[in-house]
């Protein structure tokens, strides 16, 4: 009997030692297979999604990336969308399967699917550097008057006062210098001056000169020329919607009488010839192109979409191509917006998944990002490296300096700038850090000696040392206390979304036919575009939308 036991023990054993080694096994293989993985020296990877492109992207390479990777002992996979997650972000709710982080534009969705964790009790805990960026700020944060949990942080800049406008009528430097510097403040000026240098320059550099080339290439198309409507004539960018200041009421913005004067310019000018035929047909990179050989005399655009233009004629020394931002407005009864303070901007931002493994880690690694060190390594770099101490003072070397302006991949072997920025709240220029020293390199002083020499004279001679020295200040708006309107979450699979979507398919269609028909037929055109949102339920739309700008309010406001 005692035998028995004894051979009986030992198979057990046997047995229970396979059991948990086969459990062992099993949970090696669960790590391996997940998302985020951790190494025995406390190092671990996080896999993001990243609803913008990054061509910068150094793969943690660069001098900035691999102090990162040093000071925390995190690597980052990103994956880089070009579409802003409008198509992967649904494949990733559907299959129930998530990255670590999700950085996203709009999280509706992602809430909607329990895709994302509650921030509010990790930030408490463990994120002191966002508690102190943000402040009361957070209170924005909050996703409903229903669920007040904290699903995104916002990778928004903190009480930034840009040095460049976020929104003009971009005009080559060369046309307003041989015009002996006209003024310029209303699209029948636009025009004017367009019109003018193109009858005296047909060709440039042997090309077919283009007065005006418009962006339409997806969401571009809204950022721009959409958004053009409102700009010009005194309304802050809120998206597809206008809001009144005073009651909240949302109005799909082109709705409104004065906006259609604005495309009626636009079909005034393609009935003059000075409309690039090509504008509604060209991606990104045709628009960009021709801004970039300095055959384009003129386009209407947010800043950020013309960056690569402006750095290719630097580097090509086409200074005088270079373009120049111009606050046009219908008339001069309108004041351009461009500097109207939304406050802190909530909605777009970064997320962790219900799937990430360790949401302290990711929380923690968030917070160092936004520290004061790590915040002034982003935009400064490395000491000692990319700039140096002198009197107590961080000051960038002249030869340092010429290497952000000239090299196109300055972002990409540095990791300065927006490489890691873009994954946490950053303070904005002109904030100041513990020193006195702003946060960023952006200072007055210092975007001025950036100018070009071509930049210099033409901004002399419009009494003005800026691009937004041209522009109505900050002061002269109120804070709008809904912030953007374009941020606020759309409750996923709802009414209002689904008909938002419609309107925008219709306003593509129906913008482009507008702008390109016959004069005489415009007006009936913009009609039939009126009936098509009505059938469509803007009105329904408007609202949904008003009660939920109504909501945000008073819940920012408790």
């Amino acid at each position: 009997m005692k035998s028995f036991q004894k051979v009986f023990s030992l198979v057990f054993i046997t047995v229970l030692l396979s059991i948990m080694v086969a459990c062992q096994a099993s949970k090696e293989d669960a790590s391996t297979d997940s998302d985020s993985s951790s190494d025995e020296d406390g190092s671990i990877t996080f896999s993001v999604f990243d609803s913008d492109a990054n061509p910068d992207w150094e793969n943690m390479e660069s001098p900035v990336g691999k102090k990162i990777k040093e000071d925390t002992g995190v690597t980052l996979e990103p994956e880089f969308d070009m579409e802003g997650g409008q198509t992967k972000i649904p494949l990733m709710v559907a299959s129930g399967e998530y990255p670590d982080l999700i950085t996203s534009k709009g999280a509706s969705q992602l809430v909607e699917a329990g895709a994302l964790i509650d921030l509010a009790p990790l930030i408490e805990e463990h994120a002191p550097n966002i508690k102190k960026m943000l402040g009361d700020e957070i209170n924005r944060m909050k996703w409903s008057k229903e669920d007040p949990s904290i699903y995104v942080l916002p990778n928004t800049a903190v009480d930034n006062e840009a040095m460049t406008p976020g929104f003009a009528a971009l005009v080559q430097h060369d046309v307003v210098k041989e015009l002996g510097y006209p003024e310029m403040k209303t699209l029948e000026d636009l025009e004017n001056v367009i019109s003018e240098y193109y009858k005296l320059h047909p060709e440039i550099d042997g090309q077919p000169t283009i007065p005006l080339t418009l962006q339409s290439d997806g969401w571009r198309f809204q950022a721009s020329t959409l958004n053009s409507g409102f700009m010009m004539t005194g309304a802050s960018d809120d998206g597809e919607y206008y809001i009144d200041p005073e009651t909240y009421e949302a109005t799909l913005h082109y709705r409104r009488p004065v906006e259609k004067e604005v495309y009626r310019w636009y079909n005034q000018m393609n009935t003059e010839g000075l409309l690039d035929q090509e504008s509604f047909v060209q991606k990104h990179d045709q628009w960009l192109a021709k801004l970039s050989t300095g055959r384009a005399l003129a386009t209407i655009a947010p800043d950020y979409m013309i960056y690569d233009a402006q750095n290719a004629l630097r580097d090509a020394g086409k200074y005088e191509r270079m373009y120049g931002f111009y606050p046009i407005t219908l008339n001069e009864g309108y004041k351009h917006t461009a500097y109207q303070s939304n406050g802190f901007q909530v909605g777009w931002g970064i997320g962790i998944s219900v799937d990430c493994e360790d949401p302290v880690r990711a929380i923690k690694f968030l917070d160092y990002l936004v520290s004061e060190e790590t915040q002034i390594m982003l935009n400064w770099g490395i000491e000692g490296e990319h700039y140096n101490i002198v009197d107590g003072k961080r000051v960038i070397p002249e030869d340092e300096w010429e290497k952000r302006r000239n090299d196109k991949d300055y972002l990409k072997k540095t990791g300065i700038g927006y490489n890691f920025q873009r994954f946490a709240p950053r303070y904005g220029d002109g904030v100041e850090d513990s020193t006195g020293q702003t946060y960023t390199v952006n200072t007055r002083e210092l975007a001025i000696e950036g100018l070009t020499d071509v930049e210099k004279e033409v901004l002399k001679n419009y009494d003005a040392e800026l691009w937004k020295d041209l522009y109505p200040t900050s002061e002269e708006f109120p804070v709008k206390p809904w912030g953007a309107a374009y941020n606020l979450a759309i409750p996923a699979g709802s009414t209002l979304e689904v008909t938002n979507k419609r309107m925008i398919d219709i306003t593509f269609k129906r913008i482009p036919e507008a702008i390109l028909a016959d004069p005489e037929e415009f007006d009936n055109v913009w009609e039939q575009f009126m009936d098509d949102l009505d059938k469509a339920g803007v009105e329904e739309a408007e609202e949904e939308y008003t009660q939920i700008v109504k909501d945000i309010v008073e819940l920012w406001s408790e």
